[in-house]
Order: structure tokens, then sequence, then C-alpha cells
């Protein structure tokens, strides 16, 4: 009887797990070269903002328009990467 118990008990967690596609391989190079461009322009817009010789407002409106771009390109291309992950 615990025995019957168990195996219900295990087709029942795989019945309700979800079930991922794999990443296909122009997928998952995508993702790095996304992933890459993301971290060059970071390190570019850090450099910027370090050299940045305009007032203290100046610099801090560039340093916030640069955080946000970022975090749009980020959101955009998790958003992609999902979407590849359950197609």
């Amino acid at each position: 009887m615990k025995v019957w118990h168990g195996l219900v008990l295990f087709a029942l967690m795989l019945a309700l797990s979800p079930i991922y596609a794999a990443e296909t391989v122009s997928e998952k190079i995508e993702e790095t070269s996304k992933e890459v461009k993301r971290e060059a322009k970071k390190a570019v817009n850090r450099a910027e903002e370090a050299l940045c010789t305009e007032s203290e407002a100046e610099c801090m409106k560039q340093k916030v328009k640069n955080r946000t771009e970022e975090t749009w390109e980020t959101l955009k291309d998790k958003a992609t990467d999902l979407k590849n992950k359950l197609d």
C-alpha cells in the first residue's frame, strides 16, 4: 500500500511540474552576444560618467539616463530570452 501511495505521489509530482523546452544553440548564442553587448555598453557608460566635466546636475542627469537605458535593454533581452525558453 505504501508503495502504491508513493507511485501515485510521484506521478502527481511529475504531472504538475512545469516542462521547459531546451533553448536552441542559436538562441543561446544570441543571448550571450546580447549580454556581452550590454556589459560593453555599461563599461563605456561608466567611463563616460567618470570623465564627466559638466556640472554636478548634468553629470547626474547623464548617469540617470545611462542607468535607465541599461535597465530597459536588460528587460527587453530578458523578455526575449524568456519567450525563447517557453517556445
